[in-house]
């Protein structure tokens, strides 16, 4: 289909042979630039128009025009680089009429190179008086208008890279989020713990309960998963001696999206050999204050509502306990799984087919009643066997060594005291496949080479996996998992 062509879109067009006409490449070659505007911001910002004046500084910075005030044989533009903007005084006098004739083809979105001096304007503007100007490369499509033309967010993640340019709390964001994680793997590796990498590729679907996608091997004509969880294969690396191994990987998980879910999403799993649930609580909670006080600076947040203190203690508290206190069932007591299912149905908590015991009501308890009033950082501990079947057992057999973070309703991190019985494990993957086949198709697969690894002994350890686009969402306190994903998965557009 033809292309149809705005009539501003078809002007800049109409422009490109007459930059060629004047010896000028519409979409340009490398420019030797040496400065942002953020830096000459920082260092000459504070000078008055004597001092530019007595010592002048030249400066060279790279960006795209947003703004063009135009006065005959003069203008002010202001340009905008990655981390800032900056005015320029342009005078035909100064540049020459051939590199004017050039800056006149100029529109709202063309990436210019300028040269020249530090100056103020009689308002006291930083100013960039210049000397030599540059056409880069022409912007074909004219930016929308800065206040109203992009702020839909489903528009936005569409065309983030018009996103990009326009909104600068949309570029805070992007950037943000690359120093949120150099963060977490500051903390990790000044922890001693190694960073690792495993096959995105699996030929089964194990180490959580998803939903995955699934694609096609050629050369061995057999189906493989994308993976759901990197757990499995970092186990592995403690069975083979490295004690403290992470991975900041990508996951897939064939299921819904909503404002904190993504099909393709970034976690950190890590584990420390010869630990348990209470190193990774500590790890979890340094984490957080690492963050937020290293990169970010601040330790209370705004978010869905809420002020968000991390600088205090996080609370901790198991999962029957919890639930006593939002509605006086004692999942702690004894109880057949047909009393549980009646305490359901009196508390209108919704069942599944597939359930068969008293742990899968529990967390559907859990889920129901208390999850969305955990505003502050709460450590839920102490979980039912049956949604936890990587995991080791308590005292008591019907709970396991596992705690979950939440914050303002929404979990940021599942931990485990890592189960490293290779006779239980493998009870725990039968009774996975148990449920698989009455119904439940998140449930695990049996993972034959991890139960071959364990025979050789893996040693007690705590692992972790952390939600990375949720603690950029907190500490970015942004409401939605799109507003820290570049370019987030999307509805066909209508």
């Amino acid at each position: 289909m033809e292309e149809k062509l705005t009539d501003q879109e078809q002007a800049r067009r109409d422009k490109l042979p007459k930059y060629e006409a004047l010896g000028v490449d519409p979409f340009g070659k490398r420019y030797e630039w040496k400065d942002s505007i953020k830096d000459i911001r920082a260092k000459y910002g504070s000078m008055s128009e004597e001092e530019l004046a007595a010592n002048p500084i030249e400066v060279n910075v790279a960006g795209r025009l947003i703004a063009i005030r135009d006065m005959g044989k003069a203008a002010f533009v202001n340009v905008k680089d990655e981390y800032g903007t900056i005015q320029s005084w342009i005078g035909k006098n100064v540049i020459g009429e051939h590199d004017f004739a050039v800056f006149k083809l100029e529109d709202l979105g063309d990436i210019v190179g300028i040269r020249g001096t530090l100056m103020l304007t009689r308002t006291g503007e930083l100013t960039i008086r210049c000397v030599e100007f540059t056409h880069i490369t022409k912007c074909l499509k004219p930016l929308p208008e800065k206040f109203h033309g992009l702020t839909d967010i489903e528009d936005r993640c569409r065309h983030r890279y018009v996103d990009l340019i326009i909104n600068d709390e949309s570029k805070r964001v992007a950037l943000l989020r690359p120093a949120i994680v150099k963060g977490i793997r500051d903390y990790c590796d000044n922890l001693g713990f190694v960073e690792v990498e495993t096959p995105v590729l699996s030929p089964i679907a194990g180490g959580a309960s998803a939903r995955p996608f699934i694609t096609h091997h050629n050369t061995l004509d057999k189906d493989f998963y994308l993976r759901i969880a990197t757990e499995l294969n970092l186990k592995k690396c403690l069975v083979g001696g490295i004690d403290r191994v992470y991975e900041i990987g990508r996951i897939f998980r064939n299921e819904g999206m909503d404002n904190r879910h993504n099909p393709e999403f970034t976690t950190i799993e890590l584990y420390q050999a010869y630990g348990d649930l209470s190193d990774m609580k500590e790890w979890a909670e340094g984490l957080f204050h690492y963050v937020a006080d290293k990169v970010v600076g601040k330790e209370v947040f705004k978010w869905h509502g809420n002020e968000i203190d991390l600088s205090k203690p996080f609370a901790s508290k198991s999962m029957a306990e919890a639930i006593k206190e939002a509605c006086g069932v004692d999942f702690t007591k004894q109880m057949t799984f047909e009393e549980a299912v009646a305490l359901a149905k009196e508390h209108n908590i919704p069942l599944e087919k597939s359930w068969n015991s008293v742990g899968y009501i529990m967390q559907a308890f859990f889920d129901e009643l208390v999850e969305p009033t955990l505003i502050q950082p709460t450590f839920i501990h102490t979980y039912p066997i049956e949604v936890s079947p990587l995991t080791k057992k308590t005292e008591d057999p019907r709970f396991v060594y596992r705690f979950e973070l939440f914050i303002a309703g929404c979990e940021f991190a599942n931990a485990y005291s890592e189960l490293n019985n290779p006779f239980d494990q493998k009870e725990r993957f039968l009774a996975q496949m148990a449920a698989r086949e009455r119904g439940d198709d998140e449930a695990n697969e049996i993972d034959y080479s991890f139960l071959d690894a364990l025979n050789y002994g893996m040693p007690p350890a705590g692992g972790i996996g952390l939600g990375v686009d949720r603690f950029c969402m907190l500490l970015s306190e942004q409401d939605t998992i799109r507003e820290v994903l570049l370019f987030p998965t999307m509805k066909d557009e209508k």
